[in-house]
């Protein structure tokens, strides 16, 4: 449950729960259904249109959102796999029943409220608790959106708190159920097991021809030969046309001289910094330490350790305290400053090791401002490319005549599967991007034309299926020693399956574990008091998941990790849990409690949306879904 629970929490019911307003809008994508005009309506929920537009703008965002999350760039073809659209659309469809059903109810929140609302938002709030103005401005900017638009997306998702909250307010989680739950946790249990060692406790008899050909037709799935094709791939890359990108001296020469502090390794000093209470102490302990008392001698009388007092190798700009950053680095080194009335605290700082910093000159990074001065080119000039990409193709242009023309890399793969293997096992394509490429190589069909792929540095790829070579059976004589192979695989796992079933009886009867271990040539071992939540050494996920199904005292068995055996173990102690402490209490209730309240919303807006009808264009949906306009 407490599994549900965490999945739970990032549900978009969960959002509305607590009440994470600060991001909802990236999360749900800018809501401004109903009434606009010129926008057609992909879906209806009641009287209520969702539009294209609202579905993209949704649909952009969280695609925005998983691609920072991932570090690059999300294609529309992993969006597609991830079930992307479906997601967004379900909370487009969610949020509109939730917000018809608040109109209804006449739920409405005034200006002075939101306004109250949004200086209360921690989200928004600086060091000193209050609202933070210049924090709140920089979080509009990041998110290219106008405060306006902002508060009427809080007010929507103020006014979805303010409906789901007074659903949920009443409820109160029973204690029971807190008290059983804890209990089905904190249960403990031991386990004896021992793995059977499935090279040396069984033995498979040789195979003869009937059998070998009994296990290939059973088998068959197993020996054929994959479809391959042939793929031309017009490749519109940024690392391609970089290499083709003039870029005269003088312009490394003035780039350089723009951003040479980026280039900059600061100085850095290793600090050390005793705090004090007040100046009074610190101007005590300046004037010991000026009579030849060691510093650190000082901390140590302090009740200060070494990790207390020592803030590292660092620069500048990484001490938030501008007068303390200031007088550690104009200190010689080993040299104690003099009493340093911080902002936040009195301090005295030494400084036992000082690290210069380096600026390098442009000889010394000319390669680096150089490529990225032709990276920038060549992103510029992705799309004029592609325009022309697109006219050459219309005009009925051939790749080979485009890749000419417009000096771009074309890539015949002679052979690949779906896997992007050839027939020997070896890659079929040297290229960063080459599993999409080979994705939408097998999508392609023959005469009709494809989007291009998106590439992970920006640019495109065409990718067109010339030859395809149809998935065939191979022979027996072809793959003999593969079938035997399988043979052999097979009749093990069956052998140990019987082995293990006849040491479970074994122990089921009360025989020890060291007696079952010898006869399966394995280990005996015995695990420490875990609970459902633990897997010892030894034990897979699986195997315990089974065991805590077990009485005490009887046997059973799971897969080994190598998935070449299996393990056999018996539940030897069953201990009830503990009774839980207020603190292990309270949070569990509150845990339990949040998975109910998660629930209730979920079948409330279910609810909501079977009373209103819900209407979804799908064609239209997987249409955008699939266009650039939804990427």
């Amino acid at each position: 449950m407490l599994e549900s629970i965490r999945k739970g929490a990032n549900s978009w019911a969960a959002k509305i729960l607590l009440g994470l307003v600060a991001l909802s809008f990236v999360y749900w994508g800018a809501d401004s259904r109903g009434g606009r005009f010129g926008t057609r309506p992909l879906a209806t929920v009641g009287g209520t249109s969702i539009t294209e537009t609202d579905f993209r703008t949704a649909y952009d965002n969280e695609l925005n959102q998983l691609s920072q999350r991932a570090k690059r760039r999300i294609t529309a073809e992993e969006a597609r796999a991830f079930g992307l659209e479906r997601r967004v659309m379900s909370r487009l469809v969610g949020t509109t029943a939730l917000d018809n059903q608040a109109g209804q109810l006449g739920l409405a929140l005034s200006d002075e409220e939101i306004a109250a609302s949004l200086k209360n938002d921690p989200n928004f709030k600086g060091l000193d608790g209050k609202f933070d103005r210049a924090g709140f401005d920089n979080f509009l900017r990041q998110m290219g959106m106008s405060e306006r638009a902002f508060l009427e997306l809080k007010r929507k998702e103020d006014v979805r708190a303010q409906l789901t909250g007074t659903l949920v307010s009443a409820i109160v989680t029973p204690k029971p159920v807190v008290d059983a739950m804890f209990a089905w946790q904190e249960e403990t249990r031991v386990i004896e097991h021992t793995t059977i060692n499935a090279d040396k406790a069984v033995t498979v008899p040789e195979a003869d021809a009937a059998k070998l050909k009994e296990t290939y037709e059973t088998g068959k799935p197993q020996f054929m030969a994959p479809e391959y094709r042939k793929l031309q791939i017009l490749l519109l890359s940024v690392e391609e046309l970089m290499k083709q990108v003039p870029i005269p001296d003088a312009d490394i020469a003035a780039s350089y001289e723009q951003t040479k502090e980026g280039f900059a390794t600061p100085e850095q000093r290793r600090i050390q910094q005793i705090a004090f209470k007040d100046k009074a102490a610190a101007e005590a302990a300046k004037k010991a330490i000026d009579s030849g008392k060691n510093f650190m001698t000082v901390a140590q009388e302090m009740g200060l350790k070494e990790t207390d007092v020592e803030l590292g190798l660092v620069p500048k700009k990484a001490l938030i305290d501008k007068k303390i950053a200031d007088a550690a680095f104009s200190l010689e080194r080993d040299k104690v400053s003099p009493v340093i009335d911080g902002t936040f605290t009195t301090v005295l700082v030494r400084v036992p090791e000082i690290k210069p910093g380096n600026q390098p000159t442009l000889e010394d990074v000319k390669d680096r401002v150089k490529e990225k001065l032709a990276r920038a080119k060549a992103k510029e000039d992705v799309q004029k490319l592609r325009d022309q990409i697109d006219d050459m193709r219309n005009a009925a242009k051939s790749d080979q005549d485009i890749a000419s023309a417009l000096k771009l890399k074309l890539v015949d793969v002679a052979q690949t599967d779906s896997a992007g293997k050839t027939e020997d096992g070896k890659a079929a394509v040297e290229l960063p991007d080459a599993k999409a490429l080979i994705a939408a190589g097998f999508d392609a069909k023959s005469g009709v034309e494809r989007d291009p792929v998106d590439l992970a540095d920006g640019g495109y790829g065409w990718v067109a299926s010339t030859v395809v070579t149809p998935a065939r059976q191979k022979p027996f004589e072809e793959v003999e020693a593969g079938v035997k192979t399988l043979y052999e695989q097979l009749e093990r796992k069956r052998l140990v399956q019987e082995l293990a079933a006849k040491l479970i009886e074994r122990l089921n009867k009360g025989e020890p574990i060291e007696s079952v271990a010898a006869e399966a040539m394995g280990s005996p071992d015995k695990s420490q008091p875990i609970t459902r939540q633990t897997t010892p050494q030894g034990l897979t996920e699986a195997a315990v998941s089974q065991a805590f199904k077990l009485p005490q005292g009887r046997a059973g068995s799971a897969e080994s990790f190598d998935k070449k055996s299996r393990t056999v173990f018996r539940m030897a102690q069953i201990a009830a849990a503990p009774a839980p402490t207020k603190e292990q209490s309270d949070r569990l209730s509150q845990d339990v409690g949040q998975q109910i309240q998660i629930d209730l919303i979920d079948d409330y807006v279910a609810a909501l949306q079977d009373t209103a009808g819900v209407s979804i264009n799908e064609a239209e949906l997987r249409r955008l879904a699939g266009s650039n306009s939804a990427q």
